[in-house]
């Protein structure tokens, strides 16, 4: 692999999405990513539909193993331990993604394995964090932004919080976090030689989003509730049905993008009030009658080439063939093991001089296993021995 992180060595202990998505980001960059997976506990992400034709391999798994190897492991069975503590002389950077505790009960927690590396960068990516009354609490995306205050300002009043289509505190917060505090953690023993401990918490993440909200609330204690904001329904900045049945977005705040919407839309007569009015329903009220007047693509038409802040609400197969997203090169073809390729999404930040390289697709538990020991030295004899006596599994 080549690319702005080739040399970083990474042991990722995490399953599902948050924890090898921020893998499969790093080892887009050229990071060298070696998955530990359980031969009898197979990650869950490996019987989600669909799979790719003639290979029994989802296409998450083959997605979100992007770019790395597999290894399979019992972590319970001790010889376990004294692998990963001779992976670690190389493979200097972990992530995991077990409950609090769980990882020092195999001995493998970061106090225990900065002994044999002391420059052993470690991330615990969880729910809540390693410390806190919540810390040892189930929970998925809907819960930590629940708990985050993000739910209670989502939504409408009448329905109240609304279900997102994507995981964002597993995404936005527990990856891309994991992945900053790592990388920022790099450049520390870049100028120390000292490792240390990364204590992600996508809760802690999702609490960060409400940004402005949660600084203005700190100060006077204002809440950031459902259709009173101007970005969460209390203003004319929302979505609107169209004819079809479909929606088109409206984001307009400033005079000039306003005022060429009410103009596009035949309500000039709108502009003085601005997006923010005294008789919000009203108004929103004739808005939406008048956007139910035509179908999405037509009213998407008639805004091509005006700045109004007016976009179609795509499907995601729509933005996935969009020339725009096209364009930007979101959408590549990686190899598959096998041979052949299949379309992924790509890597979503564009550099002039460290593009990402695209390793082949993810690959089923325990691919890289032997390859693994063999390269540490063990016989063939020896592994062997080893997966008739389950260290495997």
């Amino acid at each position: 692999m080549s690319g702005p992180l080739k040399g970083l060595k990474i042991l990722d202990f995490t399953t599902l999405l948050p924890g090898p998505y921020a893998t499969m980001t790093l080892a887009d960059l050229g990071a060298d990513v070696l998955r530990i997976v359980s031969g009898s506990r197979p990650d869950l992400a490996s019987f989600l539909p669909p799979f790719l034709p003639g290979t029994g391999l989802s296409c998450a798994i083959a997605y979100l193993g992007r770019g790395k190897r597999c290894m399979a492991l019992n972590l319970k069975d001790h010889r376990a331990g004294e692998i990963v503590r001779k992976l670690i002389a190389e493979y200097d950077i972990v992530i995991e993604q077990f409950r609090p505790g769980v990882m020092a009960k195999l001995g493998l927690d970061y106090e225990s394995l900065k002994i044999t590396n002391p420059a052993l960068i470690y991330c615990s990516l969880t729910g809540y964090g390693q410390n806190g009354p919540l810390k040892n609490r189930a929970g998925h995306d809907i819960n930590y932004l629940a708990r985050a205050g993000v739910a209670s300002c989502s939504g409408r009043k009448a329905a109240g919080p609304c279900l997102s289509g994507i995981q964002i505190a597993d995404v936005a917060s527990g990856s891309n976090h994991s992945v900053i505090g790592i990388l920022a953690s790099v450049i520390h023993r870049q100028a120390t030689g000292e490792g240390q401990h990364v204590d992600v918490s996508m809760t802690d993440g999702a609490l960060a989003f409400n940004a402005l909200f949660a600084a203005a609330s700190l100060v006077d204690g204002t809440e950031n509730c459902c259709e009173e904001g101007v970005l969460n329904g209390g203003s004319l900045y929302d979505f609107y049905e169209t004819k079809d049945g479909k929606y088109l977005s409206f984001g307009g705040l400033e005079p000039q993008f306003f005022a060429a919407f009410c103009e596009k839309i035949g309500m000039p007569d709108l502009i003085p009030g601005g997006v923010i009015l005294a008789d919000l329903a009203v108004v929103k009220d004739r808005i939406r009658r008048k956007i139910r007047t035509n179908t999405r693509d037509e009213w998407a038409s008639l805004f091509t080439g005006i700045d109004a802040c007016v976009e179609p609400v795509l499907t995601l197969g729509e933005a996935l063939g969009d020339e725009h997203i096209r364009a930007r090169g979101m959408v590549v073809e990686v190899d598959l093991p096998g041979g052949g390729k299949v379309k992924q999404p790509g890597h979503p930040i564009r550099y002039s001089a460290t593009p990402p390289a695209y390793g082949r697709a993810g690959v089923g538990s325990g691919v890289h296993t032997r390859e693994v020991l063999l390269d540490l030295g063990y016989s063939g004899n020896e592994i062997d021995e080893f997966e008739k006596t389950g260290l495997f599994g």
